[in-house]
């Protein structure tokens, strides 16, 4: 039996979002607090159960995938269906090597178009310039791994808005989150930080 563990906390907020997730066999367990107050004494607002059995019910997406040869480079399409509002996504990526790679996302009959161009440099560092065709937009992404730790920083250039990021995963200490938020366009630039952290535990 497996159990997860999961703690959320932001600045911009004086409340902290939990949960705790245990798989029964096929059936899971979860009990999350949306809004548990660590200020002015606990509180339970927020809290709810769940119980999941997977398969009971079960929604088969409407999904293609398949991979061409182009330029001698591997090609990889998907072609599939969004269930909220039934709108037919394209998804393709052209893999030039192992650190190097377009991607793009086009939802037909919209101007809803992405393209992505990830670079891997030596094996540790990527770098990830994002264009968003309908919006007419620039986003950019490094991150760099250094043994179990992975830092990244984003910014775009629509909102304004620069995020960095350290994230920690440990085999046996579960996973840490560190992140930090600002806006550019906003005359106070009050920065957003939250921590999250999770633990897997096996009983």
């Amino acid at each position: 039996m497996n159990a997860s563990l999961r703690g959320r906390h932001a600045n911009c907020k004086s409340t902290a979002a939990d949960y705790a997730a245990v798989n029964a066999g096929d059936v899971k367990l979860r009990a999350s607090m949306t809004d548990a107050r660590i200020v002015n004494g606990p509180s339970l607002n927020g809290l709810t159960f769940a119980i999941k059995k997977p398969g009971f019910y079960r929604y088969v997406p409407q999904k293609l995938m398949n991979t061409f040869r182009f330029a001698k480079n591997p090609l990889k399409l998907s072609y599939g269906r969004k269930r909220e509002d039934k709108r037919t996504v394209v998804d393709g990526a052209l893999v030039f090597n192992s650190g190097s790679q377009v991607s793009a996302s086009y939802m037909i009959g919209t101007r809803n178009c992405k393209l992505k161009y990830s670079y891997l440099h030596g094996g540790v560092t990527t770098l990830e310039p994002c264009y968003d065709l309908g919006k007419n937009v620039w986003g950019f992404a490094i991150s760099r791994r250094l043994y179990d730790n992975v830092f990244k920083a984003t910014y775009h250039t629509w909102s304004k808005n620069l995020a960095l990021e350290w994230l920690r995963n440990h085999v046996f200490n579960g996973t840490f989150k560190m992140s930090a938020s600002v806006n550019l366009a906003e005359e106070s630039r009050d920065p957003k930080f939250i921590a999250e952290t999770t633990w897997e535990l096996e009983m």
